[in-house]
């Protein structure tokens, strides 16, 4: 008995055999996720539509994988950008050490030494490597693990093996811990807090870019920085900051990574640290010449952690 074949299923086999396989119906290509948006939220009538156009604005066009945070205690007001993505630390987890140590000595009643104040000093003003490795295995990973506990920064990953730069951290929890160092509460004592901030407003003026950037003369700046590259994400680059003053209490934080220099990282972070103090404290043509900006150096300086050689 004689089948004959269809001239479609002879195309169909010829492509078969030469290793090509001809689709009855092409499938639907996927539909490429959309980008996270900035969300903003305040009481203050239009200043979160005005907060979201300028943050976006801000970041249009730069490369890079970025997460903002913004919250201010004076108008309800919240901005964020990829809050739970997570970054390699750098140098920003010093403030996290620093915290762990004042939290880990409210527990047992007891002031910091002269030598953990100047070790914490270093760490803090100058970012100093040694005295931040000398501190964190004094604390011990899991006195780490318990502050944030306490402070409910759930999703930050102590770094393993001592490399305390390659901590996980968020914009999420990095805006709890800022919280937690700028209002009462039961994680840290008010001479811990007003410490830590005495600190944060010390930090040399090399180190003082980032977040500051931008900011009214009238509000007290207290930061932290850091960055580091490795083979993956290219530069990490991040910057966290509180400011008090002109009639505003707030906090930022600006997670970078994949960027190709430094530079281009800090330039990053500015440009939206820029948008959000203009914002919050408008200059207007009665106060143009009385309010000053902040212009960080233009040769930005921060100590790059040690990390493993892979990675």
């Amino acid at each position: 008995m004689t089948h004959r074949i269809s001239r479609r299923a002879r195309v169909l086999a010829a492509g078969l055999g030469a290793g090509v396989i001809v689709p009855f119906a092409a499938a639907a290509a996927p539909a490429a996720a959309a980008a996270p948006q900035v969300s903003c939220t305040s009481s203050k009538t239009g200043l979160a539509t005005k907060l979201q156009n300028d943050i976006t604005t801000a970041l249009r066009g730069r490369a890079g994988t970025v997460a903002v945070g913004l919250y201010d205690r004076s108008t309800k007001t919240t901005c964020t950008l990829r809050s739970s993505t997570a970054y390699d630390s750098a140098s920003v987890v010093k403030a996290t050490v620093l915290a762990t140590l004042l939290w880990d000595a409210k527990k047992h009643n007891r002031y910091l030494t002269t030598r953990e104040q100047s070790l914490a000093t270093a760490m803090i003003t100058k970012s100093d490597n040694n005295a931040t490795s000398t501190l964190w295995k004094q604390l011990g990973v899991t006195k780490v693990k318990g502050f944030l506990a306490a402070a409910g920064m759930t999703q930050t990953k102590p770094g393993a093996n001592n490399y305390w730069g390659l901590t996980q951290i968020t914009v999420r929890d990095e805006q709890k811990l800022l919280a937690l160092l700028t209002a009462k509460n039961s994680v840290l004592s008010d001479n811990s807090r007003a410490y830590e901030l005495k600190l944060m407003g010390k930090v040399i003026s090399s180190q003082r870019w980032g977040t500051p950037a931008g900011a009214p003369s009238s509000v007290a700046v207290h930061v932290k920085n850091g960055w580091l590259s490795r083979a993956t994400h290219g530069w990490r680059v991040h910057s966290i900051g509180t400011f008090n003053g002109a009639g505003h209490d707030y906090m930022i934080t600006v997670l970078t990574q994949d960027n190709s220099t430094m530079q281009y990282g800090v330039n990053t972070i500015q440009a939206v640290a820029k948008a959000i103090h203009k914002d919050l404290v408008p200059t207007t043509s009665t106060t143009s010449a009385s309010v000053l900006r902040y212009v960080p150096t233009t040769n930005p300086q921060e100590a790059i952690p040690a990390v493993p050689s892979a990675g």
